[in-house]
Order: C-alpha cells, then sequence, then structure tokens
C-alpha cells in the first residue's frame, strides 16, 4: 500500500472546492460521467486505429445509486488507468500557489474547476470519501484503488477488478443526501447528460406487473447519442427538426422554422436554433437555448454567445472552442465567442433573407410571429438592421405586406406635408381606432397596423433611419391636421364664441384618474363627426416608452392628455352654440360688457407702466392694476359659472362628450349608464 499527499500548494484544496463551488455542487454529476465517457470514446480511436487489439464489447457508462450504503458510483469499460497514470493525472495537480489560486478565482467558481481540469475533484463538493478502482486496458496491467477522505492524505493499493475500466464511488456527505434520491439523480443526469456520445444507464427500465413497477432486464439509458445537430442537414427531414423540438420543449408549440448551424473554421460550431412562437412576454421566452461542448452540457445562459436578440430563440449550440465552465469575463473578452456571435448573426440574417426571396407568400404568414426577433434585432445591432431593413415587413390595416421601401414608394405622392416630410400613418388598434382609421382612408391615405410588443421603439428607430419621414398615429389630431398639405382654413367662428363654446363643454368634462382634456373649437366639414379625442403623438410616445425602459419613468407619471375637438361646421355643435347664445345672452350681456371696460382700463394702465423701472411706478399704480386683475377674474368666474350652468343642463352636451369618451374607451361606471338612459330617452 501506499500512501502520500495530493500535491497541491494549498494547504488543503477541498475545504475551497466545497466554499466556492457549493452553490452549483450539483455540476459533480457532468464532471465524473464526462470523465468516463471520455475515457470510453478514448479507447474507441484506439480500437479504431488499431493500438488496441482486445474486445471493444459493450461501450457504456453505468450510474448506480445505493442510498443504503450512502454512495453514489459511476462505472466505464474506457482507458482504466495504471497506478502511475493515477499518480500523474489524480495526485499531481500543480496550482501556482494558494495566495494566487484564491485570489484569481474567488469570484469565479465555475472556472476553478475547468480552468485546473480538476473534473475529478468536483466529486469532493458532495463527498465525504472518494474511492477510484481502475484497471488499465494494457495488457497485464493490475488492478488499483485509491482512496482519499477529503483531506491531502490519500491511499492506494493492488485490489480485484475482473474487467477494464474505471469506477469511481462516492459516499456523499451527510448534508448532501438529496443526491441519493434516484428522481434527484436522474434528473441531473437528463440535465447534464442527455446528449453524451456514449449511452449513459442508469438502472433498469421498469415496467407495470402485478400492480406495481418492477425492473426489467433492459438498461435504462437516459441520453440521445446521436442528437440531431451532430448530422448532416442532408440527412435530416423537417420531422426530425420538429421531434427533436419536442424533445426539448414538451409542451411547446411547433416552431416557424429552424436554422442548421455547421461549421468548422475558425471556430468549431454545430447546432439547431429554432424560431418559437411567442405569446406575449419577451422575458419569459428567454434562456431556451442550450450551450454545449463536445455534447457535454454547460448552461442555458447564452448571452455573450448569441446575439442579445437571438437569446429569444430556442435550441442547442455545441462547441468545443468554449470551456466547459463558462465564465462571463470569459465570454466577453474571448475571440472565438466573438466570432461566433457574429457567425449567428449572419446565418439568422441569411436564413431570414432566403425565406423572404424564395417563398415570400409563406414568410408573410409567419411574419406576426417573426418579427419580434426581428424587430428586437434592428433595435440593438446596427449591423442586423442593415441587413433585415430588405426582408422586414409593414402591414397594413388592411392585412397587407410590403417592404420598407415598397411602402414608401406607395404614400410618398400622397403622404408628403408643406415641409416635404413623409408622413407614415399607424394604427395600434384596428377596432378601438376604426373611425380614425376610416377617416384617414376616406382621404386616400394608407394606414399601418402597428401593435407590436416592440412597434413603440421600432417607430422611434426608423424616425431616425428613414430621410424627412414621421410616423403619427391616426387619432394624435383630426384628419386634415395629421398631413398638413397647406396653410389650414381658420374655422369661420369668431375666437370669443369659439372660446365660450370650449367652455361649455370643458366645464362638462369627466374628472378621471390621472387624466387631463383641453377642449377646442375647428372647422371639420359638415361630414366630419361633431366631436373627436386626439392625443398628442409626442405625448403618447414618451408614455408609452416609459413602460418598456425604466429611464424614462417620469413620463408614466404624467397625466394622459387629451384634446375634445368640436366640429363646428356640424350642425349639432352649430345648435348647440345657437342654443347656448340664445340661453346665456341675458345673463352674458353685463358680464361682458364689465369685462370690455375692465379689459381697457388694464390695457390703460398697462401703457401708463410701460417703460419705467418697477422702482418708478408709484403704490397707488400697482394696487389698481392689482384691482383690476382681481375684477377681471372676478367676471371671468362669473362668465365661467354661467356658461358651466348651461352646460350642465343640456342633455346634448353630455351626450356628445360621451360618444367621443365611448368611442375611445373611455367611457364607464356610472357614466356609460347615464349615457345609456339619455341615450333611451332621446330615442323616445
Amino acid at each position: 500500500m501506499q500512501k502520500g499527499n495530493i500535491g497541491v500548494t494549498t494547504e488543503n484544496i477541498f475545504p475551497v472546492i466545497k466554499k466556492f463551488l457549493y452553490s452549483d455542487h450539483e455540476i459533480f454529476i457532468r464532471e465524473i460521467v464526462s470523465n468516463a465517457v471520455d475515457a470510453t470514446q478514448k479507447l474507441k480511436t484506439l480500437a479504431n486505429k488499431g493500438d488496441f487489439k482486445g474486445e471493444t464489447g459493450e461501450l457504456k457508462v453505468s450510474v448506480k445509486v445505493d442510498k443504503d450504503n450512502g454512495t453514489i458510483t459511476v462505472s466505464d469499460r474506457g482507458l482504466g488507468m495504471t497506478e502511475e497514470e493515477i499518480d500523474k493525472y489524480i495526485n499531481q495537480i500543480a496550482f501556482s500557489g494558494a495566495n494566487d489560486f484564491l485570489d484569481k478565482y474567488k469570484e469565479d467558481a465555475n472556472a476553478i474547476i475547468g480552468h485546473f481540469g480538476l473534473g475529478f475533484y468536483s466529486s469532493f463538493m458532495v463527498s465525504k470519501k472518494v474511492e477510484i478502482v481502475t484497471k488499465s486496458y494494457q495488457e497485464g496491467a493490475k488492478a488499483v484503488k485509491w482512496s482519499c477522505d477529503g483531506s491531502p492524505s490519500y491511499e492506494i493499493e493492488e485490489t480485484e477488478k475482473a474487467d477494464r475500466g474505471t469506477d469511481i464511488i462516492m459516499y456523499i456527505d451527510d448534508d448532501c443526501k438529496e443526491f441519493l434520491e434516484k428522481n434527484k439523480i436522474e434528473e441531473l443526469l437528463r440535465k447534464y447528460c442527455r446528449f453524451l456520445p456514449v449511452p449513459v444507464a442508469f438502472g433498469k427500465k421498469t415496467e407495470w406487473k402485478d400492480g406495481k413497477q418492477v425492473d426489467t432486464e433492459e438498461d435504462n439509458v437516459i441520453n440521445n447519442t446521436t442528437p440531431i445537430w451532430t448530422k448532416k442537414p442532408s440527412d435530416l427531414k423537417d420531422e426530425d427538426y420538429k421531434e427533436f423540438y419536442r424533445e426539448l420543449y414538451p409542451m411547446s408549440d411547433e416552431p416557424l422554422f429552424w436554422i442548421h448551424l455547421n461549421v468548422d473554421y475558425p471556430f468549431n460550431l454545430t447546432g439547431v436554433l429554432y424560431f418559437p412562437k411567442i405569446k406575449n412576454n419577451i422575458e419569459l421566452q428567454r434562456n431556451k437555448i442550450q450551450l454545449y461542448c463536445n455534447q457535454v452540457y454547460v448552461t442555458d445562459s447564452v448571452e455573450g454567445i448569441v446575439p442579445d436578440f437571438l437569446t429569444l430563440l430556442h435550441g442547442v449550440i455545441d462547441s468545443p472552442d468554449i470551456p466547459l465552465n463558462v465564465s462571463r469575463s470569459y465570454l466577453q473578452s474571448d475571440s472565438n465567442v466573438k466570432k461566433i456571435s457574429s457567425y449567428i448573426t449572419k446565418k439568422v440574417s441569411d436564413r431570414l433573407q432566403s425565406l423572404f426571396k424564395n417563398d415570400r407568400k409563406e414568410f408573410e404568414q409567419k411574419w406576426d410571429d417573426i418579427k419580434i426577433f426581428i424587430n428586437y434585432g434592428m433595435l440593438t445591432q446596427d449591423d442586423f438592421y442593415d441587413k433585415a431593413k430588405n426582408f422586414a415587413l409593414f402591414k397594413d390595416c388592411d392585412g397587407k405586406y410590403f417592404t420598407f421601401e415598397e411602402y414608401q414608394q406607395l404614400i410618398k405622392d400622397n403622404q408628403t406635408d408643406k415641409e416635404g416630410n413623409l408622413i407614415y400613418l399607424y394604427a395600434q388598434n384596428k377596432e378601438a381606432q376604426y373611425s380614425y382609421i376610416e377617416a384617414a382612408k376616406n382621404k386616400g391615405y394608407s394606414v399601418l397596423l402597428l401593435d407590436g410588443q416592440l412597434d413603440t421603439p421600432i417607430v422611434s428607430m426608423l424616425e431616425r433611419k428613414f430621410e424627412k419621414s414621421r410616423f403619427t398615429r391616426v387619432d394624435a389630431d383630426i384628419i386634415d391636421r395629421l398631413i398638413v398639405k397647406e396653410d389650414a382654413n381658420k374655422t369661420e367662428l369668431d375666437s370669443e364664441k369659439g372660446a365660450n363654446l370650449s367652455a361649455i363643454f370643458n366645464f362638462q368634462m369627466p374628472k378621471l384618474d390621472k387624466t387631463e382634456f383641453h377642449v377646442e373649437a375647428q372647422g371639420m366639414g359638415e361630414n366630419g363627426m361633431p366631436v373627436m379625442i386626439t392625443q398628442s403623438e409626442y405625448m403618447r410616445r414618451m408614455k408609452d416608452m416609459a413602460h418598456i425602459q425604466p429611464g424614462m419613468s417620469f413620463y408614466g407619471e404624467m397625466p394622459d392628455m387629451y384634446t375634445l375637438v368640436l366640429n363646428t361646421d356640424h350642425r349639432l355643435i352649430k345648435e348647440v352654440l345657437a342654443d347656448s347664445e340664445t340661453s346665456t345672452a341675458e345673463q352674458l350681456k353685463p358680464i361682458e360688457a364689465e369685462l370690455k371696460g375692465l379689459h381697457a382700463r388694464e390695457a390703460v394702465l398697462h401703457q401708463q407702466q410701460e417703460g419705467k423701472k418697477p422702482e418708478e411706478i408709484d403704490q397707488a399704480q400697482k394696487d389698481e392694476l392689482d384691482k383690476c386683475h382681481q375684477d377681471i377674474s372676478a367676471e371671468e368666474q362669473k362668465k365661467n359659472d354661467v356658461l358651466a350652468g348651461y352646460g350642465k343642463n343640456n342633455k346634448k352636451v353630455h351626450q356628445l362628450i360621451d360618444l367621443a369618451l365611448l368611442q375611445n374607451g373611455m367611457l364607464t361606471g356610472e357614466a356609460l349608464s347615464n349615457f345609456v338612459k339619455r341615450s333611451i330617452d332621446l330615442i323616445q
């Protein structure tokens, strides 16, 4: 028997492993099984080259859990090791020094094992004692047993073993007993080892017999040794890709389409990426791409390897050029990773371009599902925008699709304003904005439907990309002011009458939470709506962006600002105006006469003080001007009270306001009930 200390310059490597890797302690199963697979594959290679003359027999890796004895055993029939090899590969672990080791890797637990090739030592994260029973494939080799109880000391001795290969026997620590549950180990094997290239058997398959599940003679192989990405695309059918997708994501809808990655220069990369059907929430769909290294599972956090916008895709990437233990700092600096990211972006854009060119009809049918990927890519990567602008589509309210260039040609003659700006009109909800859309169509305008999650920031981006172009939602203003072709026609209503009419309606506007209304009178033609509600494009867009960008939350807290536009050309508005003038004339006449005199007096006082410095104006003049302002305010209040009183008792005013609110989905509760009652009264 040989005894000794493991060759590490730290006093004790095991507490370090436990401390820094404890959060990822389940990774031990991947490391131990991967080593067994590696030993098996190396034997296969030797046999294929003729360097191993013996019978290979059935090559598999077996995992066994013995709950009674508290052990997990991983066995292979691979190369095995001699005593000298154990000394070389297990005992002599060279580190640069304890302090350097701790300082360099304490922030990056995953790098410890991957960086130092310490796969075997991950077993001590969960074990109080580990034994290696191994026999080399070499002729005449003797079996040896190595054991260590988690201290730097070990024992090695000859033992009996009938067959070549290695058994790793882990005596599970008291605080890691969950790993002795078969369900837990099977779950981890399926997570980390489900596509390893050598069969991994975990117990036996079971069948229902005599009222209970009993073991059969057949191994329970948990992995698929030849996953789809290891095969040539020419050897695969659509159903193969769909079946693999179902294997990865059993409860998901069928993917829209997929991209098979296969490159061996300047780096090695294989994989299959799927475009899934996105339901609604972007964040819920992330982390569905699995990263593998030679079919060994690494992570499902692929930010840095896959461009950010493509983390919404699903599927698998396998590259031996990415180490098993990926650290964020590694990803940010590694040139291969950057090349892989660029390659994936190019492959995706080429595939989309190909789909668009070869079958535009099918591409259009899938557009509503894939546009979130394309929009996200255009927003986050300029180089992707440069490619995507050729196949990205606009969809109008009639369901027709156009490339950016096609749509520009369609609207340039009719939707260019007097300043030479091309105006892109759009709606976000066809039903809610129906009347506004129809008004635009009646003018011969085209209206886009932009109802996607990312359409608000896309609109802002396209305004920067397109020359002399502006996007405006159809309800941002009255139709004649959406695309101003010439100086607007002035309404025939004089300013005082317009102000009085606006005031009558303004005082009857409802008090809604975080909502403010402004009323204005404007001629919109006899056939136009009598009233309509508009919302400033700028403010509405800023509020929409506030939901996406936290830095703009200020806008999200601001009230919604709406304008109620009264069509002074419409019969109903004319009737309200005429009736209000008749009904309020007697009350308003003395008030307006008094106001006229006060405004004249105000003008005289301002004229007297014009050109004087504040200290040159005596107190009596200041007091007189203040008194004049107070008197004007008092008379204005009297006037407002009269107009408000008229509006309060005018059913037509309330009906018109509620019609506008109803049209915009803003009439609810008691107000809606009152509107219905008034409507019934008017019918009767």
